[in-house]
């Protein structure tokens, strides 16, 4: 029975956790996930748990903040006057926004804070600076 190396295309479902339970992602109510190995598409200790799976094997794995999306970066916090917000936003503490970068993709980010005339805005993943927890299924390796 063959294994997952590098470079393989593979089919697998996955539920994420944080470490006190909490579900952010899963696969499990959708098709698997196919993903080719080692092209940068997952975070590092995602493709590294998958090496050497077998088909139908399941597994748990840790993985820790800096092979996910790493610690958060204060210099991705920004104070924005509210002036440059969409009149129909009223914001509050939690609340998500997107923004356009030059290059025309988009990044989220999270309202930490809101002043008088400014809100401040966190533009780290929203998993930056946690551990992981993956439970993992290979499907199909292709």
């Amino acid at each position: 029975m063959s294994h997952v190396k590098e470079n393989d295309t593979v089919k697998v479902h996955y539920t994420g956790k944080l470490a006190d339970g909490t579900i952010f992602d899963s696969s499990l109510q959708r098709e698997p996930l196919e993903i080719t190995l080692g092209q940068g598409m997952l975070i590092p200790g995602f493709e590294k748990g998958l090496i050497d799976m077998k088909v139908n094997e399941k597994k748990t794995v840790t993985i820790l903040k800096e092979e996910a999306y790493g610690d958060i970066q204060k210099e991705l916090f920004q104070m924005v006057p509210k002036e440059h917000l969409p009149e129909e936003i009223q914001p509050e503490v939690g609340m998500g926004l997107m923004s356009k970068n030059a290059d025309g993709t988009e990044r989220q980010l999270l309202i930490t804070e809101v002043h008088e005339d400014s809100i401040v805005v966190d533009a780290n993943h929203p998993l930056a600076g946690k551990d992981l927890i993956f439970e993992l299924e290979l499907v199909e390796i292709k």
